[in-house]
């Protein structure tokens, strides 16, 4: 223990944290241990460049505080000690209703009260520093002091501190033209829809005043849709919901152009016209709002076996649940799917490997290196060191964050409220590093395990080849395959064969509606639609089916008839399959829960998939290089687009329109442009990219100095007509293009064809919702001990009957080679 310090003055050079300026203070950004009641951690590292500029950074108990030292040269750490405040509340209040969709804000100082401390390595380096326990009148550290803990932790950055459903107005709701013709609307009018019987959920046209039912909501809200008829006959875009007017101006409207919740500012005159005094109006309805919270609520897959008994926690290695942060269970549900296999656990949870890093790591500060939240995460889910049972929640205290420092005997099993489930670990700092700039994966909204995949899957690669990662040590090689195309002409028979690299197989799911006694099918809105069960063996064959298809044949010279079939040229390591189950229900892309049967004993054989190449004595069609380049469409988009049931061609302009960005820009684009004239009007081709003239070589330049390859640069040029701006969003989007101007048929895909292809299931998502964008995630994962449900941060021992009938509607099922 020391009173004073020689090198205190160094930290007059520093300043304190800025209101935009990151303070990892709250959990270490290099591990998931954090502040802890009785438990004094060193969590922020007071640093200083060359510039002088202060950052501010946690330690971590996983690298050696020389290792650290060694690393940064930063001589002190402030520690912290946190703990919760009791919270006491009369058991006679009830709680408050939650009418906004929205997350309450809570503020930490309401919750907790800390302690904080000094230390200076240099004064001690070979022990747990130097205690400098007389600075607390010194106005540099005391300002330094004030600033850390006055400052916003860097998990409530990345988070919106209160959101909520944004509705504003739109040109439509601001140029609403009303029949000047519609007088009055007595009660008898307003009493159900005028093409049906229905006497709720009506929405009144702002044009002309007709009444019509809107769609059947959430599950439970009984519709027709003929308010959205009513939109498509008369293009009358806006209306509102009867039943939800209140006197105070609020109501639920909705824009059918805009395909979206939005505001009146001139309601009340808007209401006026046909009568409705809008002071005189009482709500009788439940919001859209309010009918999306109570769904969202009850999105929740049962913890309990047939029988209603609780599932039985269980804790360990390996068996590390993920707290939701909002929204999160897509992320968390993929994070355990991939670090259950060997190739990642191999990959980033070895010691050496992680401190090796954390001394040669380029980035400034963890938190902003997607290697060190990836080492972390892989240390937080397969350590074991936070998967303990958490202490029962007493006085109204939330539970607090495990720490490996704890006593042994501070978690009291024994005790009269036995512990249940753990508190499981935060991915807050990995989801805000891995959705950074992303136009989804950024926001706080429910997305598509499947997109969050494969996004990871590509910014793994690029920063592996960034950062230099041997290729071999890479394991998202493991998931890589090759989709063999073969393309034949009926009339010349002559053949053409094209590989793709993927990593995952898409399939469409057959939607075969069960029949009823007097075999019809079961009429919907009767009961819940019910579908036959399908082979997953079938779904993977109709991908592998010949199709017919329209071509331009360069050998006949003429428009031809074309068979197309696809096969696997090799196989993965790991095979992701994912099972696509959607539906248009009046334009909206709806999940049906149809049941795909995995064969007996969770064994997949894709022996009779593998394709041959060319044949002996198929001729090959010409090449032809004057030809005009198809586009180069995004096959996943693609995929998306066509299981919604579209047709190829809007699938295709939609992506060409939006720039190849995703299925849900191509899908907006779609129902923007349902009524355009030429919707299904062939694609014009646009001539041939590989004959575009050479770009400026200034441009190729000018991308070669951003850290692209003269053939990366010159090849994105080509892409986007010479643009610049377009090329550097081309080259982000395709991380894996080389630049090189390689024949297909040389294409050198991952994986093996050797056989036996014989697959095992290790892991499945499943998925509980009427879309991928709502709804709720989990994961199973098959352990030597069994299956083990990993919901958010509950873990649980699975029983065969629940896994069995989850098994059947998973979303994406992961494979490892046997």
């Amino acid at each position: 223990m020391s009173s004073s310090c020689s090198h205190i003055g160094e930290l007059s050079r520093l300043r304190p944290p800025r209101l935009a300026d990151a303070v990892h203070r709250e959990e270490c950004t290099q591990c998931f241990d954090g502040q802890v009641r009785a438990i004094s951690w060193k969590v922020a590292d007071i640093e200083h460049d060359a510039l002088r500029r202060a950052e501010w950074r946690e330690r971590c108990r996983r690298v050696p505080d020389l290792l650290q030292r060694r690393r940064s040269g930063h001589p002190f750490t402030l520690n912290i000690k946190r703990t919760p405040k009791k919270v006491v509340r009369d058991d006679k209040e009830p709680p408050a209703k939650i009418t906004k969709l929205a997350i309450q804000e809570e503020r930490e100082e309401d919750k907790y009260q800390w302690e904080s401390t000094l230390r200076c390595w240099k004064c001690a380096p070979d022990v747990e520093g130097a205690l400098l326990t007389e600075l607390g009148s010194d106005a540099t550290v005391k300002q330094l002091v004030d600033g850390i803990m006055a400052s916003m932790s860097s998990s409530r950055q990345s988070e919106v501190k209160a959101w909520e459903e944004d509705i504003v107005v739109c040109e439509h709701t601001l140029t609403v033209v009303q029949d000047e013709h519609r007088g009055p609307i007595d009660a008898a009018g307003l009493a159900h829809c005028t093409e049906c019987d229905l006497r709720e959920n009506l929405w009144l046209c702002l044009t002309c005043g007709a009444l019509g039912c809107g769609r059947q909501q959430f599950g439970g809200l009984a519709g027709n849709g003929h308010a959205l008829n009513h939109f498509e006959s008369t293009n009358h875009p806006v209306a509102v919901k009867l039943g939800t007017i209140t006197a105070e101006g609020s109501a639920d409207v909705y824009c059918y152009d805009c395909n979206d919740s939005k505001t009146d500012p001139e309601m009340a005159l808007h209401l006026a016209t046909f009568g409705i005094n809008i002071l005189s109006q009482k709500k009788t309805e439940k919001s859209m709002t309010e009918l999306q919270i109570e769904h969202n609520l009850r999105y929740d897959f049962s913890m309990t076996d047939e029988r209603g008994q609780q599932f039985e926690p269980v804790f360990g290695p390996g068996l590390t649940g993920l707290r939701n942060l909002g929204n999160s269970c897509y992320i968390a549900s993929v994070l355990q799917g991939l670090f259950s296999l060997p190739q990642f656990a191999e990959r980033y949870y070895e010691p050496n490997t992680a401190a090796a890093h954390f001394l040669t790591c380029p980035e400034s500060l963890p938190a902003s290196c997607l290697e060190c939240q990836m080492l972390k995460v892989a240390d937080g889910l397969l350590s074991g060191r936070y998967a303990v049972p958490s202490p029962a929640v007493r006085d109204g205290n939330a539970p607090h964050a495990y720490s490996p420092e704890l006593p042994k005997d501070s978690v009291d099993v024994t005790s009269e409220a036995p512990v249940v489930f753990q508190d499981g670990i935060k991915p807050t700092t990995f989801k805000e590093l891995a959705g950074k700039g992303h136009p989804e994966f950024a926001t706080m909204r429910q997305q598509d395990a499947e997109e969050f995949l494969s996004h990871l899957l590509k910014s793994l690669r690029t920063h592996s080849r960034k950062v230099g990662v041997d290729e071999h040590q890479e394991p998202t090689k493991a998931f890589k395959f090759g989709l063999e195309q073969r393309l034949q002409c009926t009339r010349c028979q002559r053949v053409r064969y094209k590989v793709d690299e993927m990593d995952l197989l898409s399939v469409s799911v057959p939607v075969i509606k069960k029949m009823d006694v007097d075999d019809q099918p079961v009429k919907e809105g009767e009961k819940r639609q019910e579908y036959q069960d399908v082979a997953l063996l079938e779904c993977i064959e109709i991908i592998t089916e010949p199709e017919t298809l329209s071509y331009r044949c360069p050998n006949c010279s003429a428009d031809v008839q074309a068979s197309k079939s696809s096969r696997f040229s090799t196989f993965p390591e790991v095979l992701v399959v994912h099972a696509k189950k959607f539906q248009l229900v009046n334009w909206v892309p709806t999940k049906l829960d149809i049941p795909v049967n995995v064969p007996e004993g969770d064994v997949l054989i894709l022996d009779r998939f593998l394709g041959k190449g060319q044949q002996v004595g198929e001729e090959l069609l010409p090449e032809e290089a004057s030809a005009p380049a198809a586009p180069d469409f995004n096959a996943e988009a693609m995929a998306t687009l066509e299981g919604m049931g579209f047709p190829d061609i809007r699938c295709k302009k939609a992506l060409l329109a939006t720039g190849n960005s995703s299925a849900d820009a191509a899908m907006e684009w779609l129902f923007a442009h349902l009524d355009d004239p030429d919707i299904d009007a062939p694609l014009q081709p646009s001539g041939n990219k590989g004959s575009a003239a050479e770009p400026p070589a200034e441009s190729i330049s000018m991308l070669a100095d951003m850290g692209f390859t003269h053939a990366q640069a010159r090849k994105a040029l080509i892409e986007t007509d010479g643009n610049a701006e377009r090329a550097v969003e081309w080259l982000f989007s395709h991380p894996d293009d080389t630049g090189e101007d390689t024949p297909a048929a040389a294409v050198d895909c991952r994986g093996s064809a050797t056989l036996p292809a014989r697959y095992e299931l290790k892991a499945f998502i499943s998925h509980k919702g009427p879309s991928v964008h709502s709804g709720h995630y989990v994961a199973h994962i098959r352990t030597e001990a069994g299956w083990v449900l990993f919901n958010d941060e509950k873990v649980v021992k699975a029983d065969d009957e629940s896994v069995a009938a989850l098994k059947k509607l998973a979303y994406l099922y992961i494979f490892q080679r046997a």
